[in-house]
């Protein structure tokens, strides 16, 4: 097989590697030309040797059947890398930082004084309806005044180029495990690639957690305990726990391996005996966190864990209670957050949102549901939501009631036309259309990703990329401008050229 981009077939949507059909867009014009040089059966063959690597390395995830069972398949993986020029991302990073910012001062003032309910900004009944807002959190003062310590953004990119914030992830964001692993497989499979073009990299997102983590710890120690506290195997994100207190060299733990003394601190058990956390990054749900003060019946998490915290003798990432940012019409409110905290608008803008709690925006709705994506407030995985122009009318008419039952559990959107990366389907290059996920840390200071995971919808014109629901991803290249223009034949020319030069000198 050939790679001819003038067969390449966009279908007006916005594609990130080619401006139109066979013009390559000019800051990854020498990449487009590269993937051309290798020929369609070298691709094919790397992205193969990707598909044996993964299996080798045994990065898998977890799909729940509709029996109850739990199945692990291979990551699926696209090896073409979806490219960001670094003059881009920095803007980007910057909303990203301004975003969690107004976020972490929403969290802590809902906890404490309420003064953006008082002032009017944010409805009291978008507050008294939240299924996330902990009132065992109220008074509490976790360290440096942050609650979402990490943070998933996604990002979608619409067909006029403009990246928009589709949705913040604040309670436990899966998916960083997956980014690294994702640019492991790709300098195996384009080691020449990789080596000329140097995107930025990924690969301190491990250190930079850990330190975030450290940060935290409410004890003076050069090396704290810091623990990942896992719900256990089967956990849908179980490899990502495990992959990431390998990488921080941290303990991964189960609920059953701490508990809590009373000096309300908390320890892990060891075969040299209790060993004192310091800090717990943890990966179960708040409900199921302790059940002296949630769910009683919780068997994952630590009896007296709360009591531990509001002491200041443990720290958790993410708090127990940010997740009450985490819901789909907070989201609505983001520019308003924005603007109240922090006297600015927003770097990076919000999809255009419906609240269907407000009137005008509820009749709009539901006369234009067809074309519009209906989304729920605290579903995930793209589970719960009617995509209008794919939806039957006795799906939307099961929406609309659902709707009118509780309109302050719903937001509407237009359906965008997510931005295609070429992808290998079989034995040639299609379009699919793509979201991202950066990750940003915050403690005493902010760091954000040098992008994030991409997720590609594998199945042809669909725009659901959750890996449960037949979707994969793809590394995410920010491109430093140095090297962006220059193929890699043409530095391997000039450099054959060089080596020529000084032998004859």
């Amino acid at each position: 097989m050939e790679i001819d981009w003038s067969d390449y077939d966009c279908d007006g949507f916005y594609d990130e590697l080619l401006a139109e059909r066979g013009e390559p867009r000019p800051e990854v014009e020498a990449l487009a030309a590269d993937i051309q040089a290798l020929g369609g059966d070298e691709l094919m063959a790397r992205q193969l040797a990707a598909e044996v690597s993964i299996k080798e390395m045994g990065i898998t995830f977890t799909v729940y059947s509709e029996e109850g069972g739990a199945i692990d398949r291979a990551w699926p993986f696209d090896v073409i890398p979806r490219v960001i020029p670094e003059r881009e991302w920095r803007q980007v990073e910057l909303g990203l930082k301004q975003r969690v910012q107004a976020l972490n001062l929403f969290i802590d003032d809902l906890y404490h004084d309420q003064r953006i309910v008082k002032d009017k900004v944010f409805p009291k009944e978008v507050l008294a309806k939240s299924v996330n807002f902990r009132p065992q959190c109220v008074g509490i003062d976790p360290p440096f005044g942050i609650w979402a310590h990490i943070c998933g953004s996604d990002l979608v990119r619409d067909a006029d180029g403009t990246l928009y914030v589709l949705e913040d992830n604040l309670r436990v964001p899966s998916g960083v495990s997956y980014m690294l692993e994702n640019r492991l497989v790709t300098k195996r499979v384009f080691p020449e690639l990789f080596e000329h073009y140097a995107p930025l990299p990924v690969d301190d997102y491990p250190s930079q957690l850990f330190d975030t983590l450290a940060s935290l710890s409410p004890r003076p120690a050069e090396y704290p305990e810091v623990v990942v506290l896992t719900p256990g195997i089967y956990n849908s994100a179980y490899f990502e726990h495990a992959y990431l207190a390998q990488q921080m060299g941290a303990e991964l733990v189960e609920g059953r391996d701490l508990f809590v003394d009373d000096d309300d601190c908390c320890y892990m058990r060891t075969v040299d005996g209790p060993a004192r956390v310091d800090v717990i990054y943890r990966r179960v749900d708040d409900l199921f966190l302790d059940p002296e003060a949630f769910r009683d019946d919780s068997a994952l998490g630590v009896a007296g864990l709360m009591r531990a915290w509001k002491a200041g003798n443990v720290a958790m990432a993410n708090a127990p209670g940010a997740g009450v940012a985490d819901d789909k019409v907070v989201y609505a409110f983001v520019p308003e957050i924005i603007k109240y905290y922090l006297d600015q608008e927003p770097i990076v803008p919000n999809v255009p949102t419906y609240r269907c709690m407000e009137p005008d925006a509820l009749q709009y709705v539901l006369e234009h549901m067809a074309e519009l994506v209906v989304k729920p407030a605290n579903e995930s995985g793209g589970y719960g939501m009617l995509v209008g122009p794919a939806s039957t009318q006795t799906e939307r008419d099961r929406m609309a009631a659902a709707i009118k039952k509780d309109p302050r559990n719903y937001i509407a959107q237009p359906t965008l036309k997510l931005s295609t990366v070429p992808t290998v389907i079989k034995d040639r290059l299609e379009p699919r259309h793509v979201d991202l996920r950066p990750f940003i840390l915050s403690s005493d200071r902010q760091q954000v990703t040098m992008g994030g995971l991409t997720r590609v919808a594998l199945r042809k014109g669909s725009l659901v990329v959750n890996s449960s629901q037949g979707g994969g991803s793809k590394d995410t290249w920010i491109l430093p401008q140095d090297v962006a223009t220059e193929t890699y034949e043409q530095a391997q020319g000039e450099a054959s050229q060089r080596q020529s030069q000084t032998a004859s000198g």
